[in-house]
């Protein structure tokens, strides 16, 4: 029979190894990062049966890319922990994170940050020089444009920061074929329309936290009802969009059009809606479902 000291020892480590798996994913943020994954991958598939290319025979660039996109976008998450970890001190929803339990130290997390950056930027060098030039741009945006200036002093960070969200596409596509068309830089235009309406839905969620942390989002400065109506107009510009996607067929324009349609109709109805922050988790849920259903729609859409 094991020794209870023994099997206690064992419990402890398998818990603190749980422990440290779930603080590195934290840091990393791995929702972003799988989101900006389906994206980048969409852009290269894409990328390659417009060009009547074999996948198989692409399999090396295709980890290249995915690789140093996931880096790059780990390794910005990180720096923007590093940074926020001030103000995620005062946000209930974001004060688990390593940053502000001390679980990892400022300085790992820097080169984490860092070292993650280096990588994947050197990998996606090695597809082309336009995805690599496209990935450092996305991380400058992100980190600097984003992080370090717009998020504490502008109303309109969300926007500033949208630009290194939609970035991924672009990426996987560039990685493939340097010379961008107007198919990707139709999925830069919709990942970037896509995200104000998402994170001002999540604004609004936590927008008494934001007011806590200083931190000037929309819903904060402006209130919920000017917040709606910025999210109207951000849908609205995503209706003519999937009009300028013709390679991808008819059935995959009907099919974007109808989620467009319902996203407006989902964005009119919080101007009825007494309850906003239930209106905003719907808003937010749609805007999720969205994105994953017409991103995988695109990939079936070339297989027919």
């Amino acid at each position: 029979m094991a020794d209870s000291r023994t099997i206690n020892t064992a419990t402890r480590a398998k818990a603190a190894d749980a422990t440290a798996l779930k603080d590195f994913l934290s840091l990393i943020k791995i929702g972003i990062v799988n989101s900006n994954l389906i994206t980048a991958f969409t852009g290269m598939w894409l990328a390659l049966e417009l060009a009547n290319r074999h996948f198989l025979q692409s399999l090396d660039t295709i980890f290249l890319a995915m690789a140093g996109t996931a880096l790059i976008v780990a390794g910005s998450c990180s720096l923007n922990n590093w940074y926020d970890r001030d103000i995620d001190t005062i946000m209930k929803s974001k004060n688990f994170r390593p940053t502000v339990t001390g679980r990892i130290s400022n300085r790992k997390v820097l080169t984490v940050g860092l070292g993650f950056v280096a990588a994947g930027t050197l990998l996606l060098f090695m597809t082309t020089a336009v995805a690599g030039l496209i990935g450092l741009f996305g991380v400058f945006s992100y980190v600097v444009l984003y992080t370090m200036w717009s998020k504490r002093t502008m109303v309109s960070n969300t926007v500033i920061g949208s630009f290194a969200g939609a970035v991924p596409p672009l990426i996987g596509w560039a990685a493939v074929d340097p010379h961008l068309g107007v198919v990707p830089w139709m999925l830069f235009l919709l990942m970037f329309i896509w995200q104000p309406p998402h994170f001002y839905a999540i604004a609004m969620k936590k927008c008494e936290e934001y007011r806590a942390a200083g931190i000037p989002m929309l819903p904060v400065v402006k209130g919920f009802r000017t917040t709606k109506w910025h999210m109207l107009a951000w849908v609205v510009l995503l209706l003519p969009v999937p009009f300028f996607l013709k390679p991808l067929g008819t059935a995959f324009i009907i099919l974007a059009t109808l989620f467009n349609l319902g996203w407006l109709a989902l964005s009119l109805s919080g101007f009825k809606m007494k309850d906003d922050l239930k209106w905003a988790k719907w808003m937010f849920v749609y805007s999720l479902n969205y994105l994953t259903i017409l991103f995988v729609a695109m990939v079936i859409a070339t297989l027919f």
